[in-house]
C-alpha cells in the first residue's frame, strides 16, 4: 500500500522481497486569513477590464496599476499601454490622445487637470479608502487646518494626497521629519496613508503629540491592511519560516514582511512566484506559513503553498 502524505514507515514486504522507504514528512503550511486581493484592487482590476474591452482608441494606464507586475502584463495583453514614471505629471505629457486609467493609488488634483486639458479621456480608479482620505483632507483645510500626513515619500498614494493641498499638508516619516517641523498657529490634524499600519506609525504619532499636543488625529489606515498584517503576525507565532508572495513594488507586501521580522522574530521573505523559493532557507524547518500582497494573484500564492506542502522535511 502507498504511504500517505506524511506517513512513514521502515519497510514493507511483501512476495518475499522488502520495500525500503525513506521516513519522510512534508512541511505543514498554515495560510494566513485574510490574504491577496483587497477590494480596491479588485474594482480597479474590473473597471481596466471593462475599459479595454470598451474603447477602441488607445488606452494608458498611468503608471503601475497595481503594483504586480504579473497583473501590469495582463492588463498589456489586453492593449492598455503602461507609462512608467514615478512622475505622474511627467508621464502623462507622453500620452497625446485616447483614454488614461488612473491607478487604484490616487491622484493629485493638478494631474487630473491636465489630463482634462490635454484632451484624454479620464477614468479614475482610485481606490475608496484612498479617496476617503482626499476627501478628509481637503474638508480639514476647508476647515482652516494645517495637514501631518504620515506615509512614504515617493509613494504614489502619498504624491496624491499631497497633491490636493500642498502648501497645507506636510508629509512625515519618522520622528525627526516631526522635530523639523515648522507649522503656523493653524490648528494641526493628522492623517495617514491608508496602506501603512497601526504599529508603522505609532512611534511617529507618539512625536507629534508630544510636539503638538493639540493635534487631532484621523486615523485612514484601511481595514486590509492592518487584518493582514495581524493575520500574518498571528500565524507566524505557530510557524518556523514566513513566506510573503507580492512584488518588490508593493509597499504592503513588503510591510507584511517586516512587520513578520519586527513583531514575531521569524525570518521572513518576499517572493514574486514559486521560482523565487530558496531551499537553503529550510534547514531544520517544519512549519511554513504564507501570505500575500493585496495586489498579489491568488493562483501565484496557491502554486507556493503546493510547493511547500511537497517539500519533505528532514528525516526523523
Amino acid at each position: 500500500m502507498p504511504l500517505r502524505r506524511g506517513q512513514a514507515s521502515d519497510s514493507v514486504s511483501k512476495r518475499g522481497y522488502t520495500h525500503q522507504f525513506l521516513r519522510h514528512s512534508y512541511l505543514k503550511v498554515i495560510p494566513a486569513n485574510p490574504r491577496g486581493y483587497c477590494h480596491g484592487v479588485v474594482t480597479a482590476l474590473r473597471m481596466a477590464r471593462e475599459i479595454a474591452a470598451a474603447e477602441s482608441g488607445p488606452v494608458y494606464m498611468l503608471g503601475y496599476l497595481v503594483h504586480n507586475e504579473h497583473l501590469t502584463g495582463e492588463l498589456e495583453e489586453l492593449g492598455i499601454t503602461l507609462i512608467d514614471a514615478d512622475d505622474r505629471m511627467a508621464g502623462l505629457e507622453a500620452i497625446t490622445e485616447g483614454t488614461v486609467i488612473f491607478t487604484a493609488h490616487g491622484i493629485s488634483p493638478s494631474v487630473r487637470a491636465r489630463a482634462e486639458e490635454l484632451g484624454l479621456t479620464c477614468v479614475d480608479t482610485t481606490c475608496s479608502d484612498v479617496q476617503k482620505t482626499h476627501d478628509l483632507i481637503n474638508d480639514l483645510v476647508d476647515d482652516g487646518y494645517q495637514i501631518i500626513y504620515v506615509g512614504r515619500r515617493g509613494h504614489p498614494e502619498a504624491i496624491g494626497c499631497v497633491g490636493e493641498a500642498p502648501d497645507a499638508v506636510h508629509l512625515v516619516e519618522d520622528a525627526e521629519d516631526v522635530a523639523a517641523l515648522e507649522l503656523d498657529a493653524r490648528p494641526v490634524a493628522v492623517t495617514t496613508q491608508t496602506t501603512l499600519s497601526v504599529w508603522d506609525t505609532a512611534d511617529v504619532i507618539r512625536s507629534i503629540k508630544e510636539q503638538f499636543p493639540a493635534a487631532e488625529i484621523f486615523n485612514e489606515i484601511c481595514a486590509a491592511t492592518q487584518d493582514r498584517q495581524e493575520a500574518i503576525v498571528e500565524v507566524a507565532a505557530e510557524a518556523d519560516l514566513v513566506l510573503v508572495v507580492g512584488s518588490r513594488r508593493s509597499s504592503n507586501s513588503q510591510r507584511l514582511v517586516e512587520v513578520t521580522r519586527q513583531r514575531t522574530g521569524k525570518p521572513a521573505y518576499l517572493i514574486d512566484s514559486v521560482a523565487e523559493i530558496d531551499d537553503a532557507w529550510f534547514d531544520g524547518c517544519k512549519v511554513v506559513a504564507v501570505s500575500s500582497g493585496a495586489s498579489t494573484p491568488s493562483p501565484l500564492t496557491r502554486e507556493v503553498i503546493r510547493q511547500l506542502e511537497a517539500m519533505p522535511t528532514p528525516a526523523d
